[in-house]
């Protein structure tokens, strides 16, 4: 072969190899990109419940919560940029303002494929535990806010609600001072449906905690955590915690993998339920981050699997489908580098990264699976990019099947709904995104019209639509051992954090 025949045969190499993800997002289906928007303020917001919650049902509605442009007269502020926000509804073009209980804040969880949607709203009264104005669980049905009340004690919170009305949420039980509760008093999960509230009970302790709703429909199904009873263990000095199913008005203790610290994330339609448990070899993993070592396990018909890992300590469960397909993140081997991952049975596939580390937060019907990577080399933010994955891969970057002036740069993507629909988050550029970030929703345009489906979409803001008249219905790093007190705290702040609780301390009495 002479020089020259050498030299193209190498350029077209590697002419070839640089343009395959070109060619893979240009083959891949575009979508239609809309600006969720805000109701004037900076900033809309993801579910109020983290990961692992419904905001985008199969019919294209989206529920959120989104700044209003009046600043947050409370303190301390509901939201980190001290702005009144408020719950939205999107649907079809029309963002609605769902108000809020005694014209404060409000935020949603999740909703259900009726558009029915459930969340948090504080009230107007000061909570004596707390310090902050208390927070009630709240239902929005037909655009009318039901207070849910609590349990007995001052705060409550609703974390999502099924097709049958059905709301699973916490409430404090009475107002009796409990080191564990990052309530400052005894905490248990609920169901309410139409004005009446069951009270689920623990697994012997003060404390239990609801799980996500993921894509659970089945009646009476609730997941979650409960202490097994009030006195520390030496591994975290604090009672044992175990992953619990309630159903036919009983909750069964799930167990964990030989540790001490478990919680089950949800559940599908199926019974089988996802969650996070430490193993015999280091109980007291999942604790805080203080010991590494926490596995992801999926239980079904009274049998807890440890999901394993892709070769390191770690791996964290948030979604199942119908199919039992799980899917999360893992560490790589040495602990590192960790990897959005798919489980289908009994294999975990390590779904790779267009960057450093990547999470994958949900997977529809269809075995689609959503998330986000870190960008390698990034100084700036965002810091993240949203990703696609489907069956034969490889990972996309969302952004690439987007138009190029967007208006906005999209950072993570949360919920992928039956049609293909994606929600998530985004930013106009150079921008931070607890500061400034807007929800998105894409829809995939449809084979041959490509074009104008993405010019009808692009940067397309929601009009704004008022709820006239709400009303309320009734009711730092370190070496040494942690210290007892220092492991309640970070157990609180876990939770807290998990719950997006706003305006809590470490301890009531701080």
């Amino acid at each position: 072969m002479t020089s020259k025949t050498l030299t193209w045969f190498f350029a077209m190499t590697l002419f070839a190899t640089l343009s395959v993800p070109v060619r893979l997002a240009a083959q891949h289906t575009r979508y239609k990109l809309i600006d969720i928007g805000t109701l004037g303020g900076p900033v809309s917001f993801e579910s109020d419940n983290n990961e692992g919650n419904l905001i985008l049902n199969d019919s294209g509605v989206v529920s959120s919560s989104a700044d209003t442009s009046t600043p947050d007269p409370n303190a301390p502020c509901f939201n980190p940029d001290c702005f009144l926000a408020h719950a939205v509804r999107w649907k079809n073009g029309v963002l609605t303002d769902l108000g809020a209980l005694s014209g404060n804040n409000s935020k949603a969880s999740a909703i259900n494929a009726r558009g029915w949607i459930a969340g948090i709203s504080p009230t107007d009264v000061i909570d004596p535990v707390t310090g902050g104005l208390e927070n009630h669980a709240v239902l929005w049905k037909n655009d009318e806010i039901i207070d849910l009340g609590t349990l007995g004690g001052n705060e409550s919170g609703a974390v999502y609600v099924n097709n049958g009305g059905r709301v699973v949420g916490f409430s404090t039980i009475n107002t009796v001072p409990d080191p564990f509760s990052f309530f400052g008093a005894p905490t248990h999960p609920f169901i309410w449906k139409d004005g009446k509230k069951v009270d689920l009970g623990t697994l012997g302790g003060p404390d239990a905690f609801s799980g996500q709703g993921c894509v659970n429909e089945r009646e009476g199904l609730v997941v979650g955590s409960s202490l097994t009873n009030s006195i520390p263990n030496p591994t975290t000095g604090l009672p044992t915690v175990d992953p619990f199913l309630w159903r036919k008005g009983a909750m069964t203790d799930l167990g964990t993998l030989g540790g001490v610290f478990g919680f089950a994330q949800c559940a599908n339609n199926r019974g089988q339920v996802i969650g996070q448990s430490s193993p015999a070899e280091n109980p007291g993993a999942c604790f805080g981050d203080q010991t590494p070592g926490c596995h992801a396990f999926l239980w079904e018909s009274g049998v807890m699997r440890d999901l394993g890992t892709l070769g390191g300590d770690n791996a964290t469960a948030i979604w199942i489908n119908d199919a039992g397909e799980v899917v999360g993140e893992a560490d790589l081997p040495s602990s590192q580098v960790h990897h959005a991952f798919l489980w289908r049975e009994g294999v975990m596939t390590d779904l790779g990264t267009l960057g450093d580390d990547s999470h994958a937060s949900a997977i529809n019907s269809k075995s689609q699976v959503v998330g986000y990577f870190f960008i390698s080399g990034r100084t700036e933010p965002p810091f993240r990019h949203p990703f696609l994955w489907e069956k034969g891969g490889p990972m996309v970057d969302l952004n690439t099947l987007i138009p190029a002036n967007s208006g906005l740069e999209l950072v993570a993507a949360d919920n992928i709904n039956g049609r293909g629909e994606i929600v998530g988050i985004g930013v106009p550029a150079r921008c931070f995104v607890d500061f400034c970030g807007h929800l998105f929703l894409l829809i995939p345009c449809a084979a041959g019209d490509t074009q104008d489906c993405e010019a009808k979409g692009q940067g397309a803001n929601a009009a704004v639509q008022s709820n006239p008249s709400p009303i309320a219905i009734s009711s730092t790093s370190t070496q040494s051992r942690p210290t007892p007190k220092e492991r309640v705290a970070a157990w609180r702040a876990q939770m807290a954090q998990r719950y997006r609780i706003p305006g809590l301390r470490a301890s009531p009495r701080d």
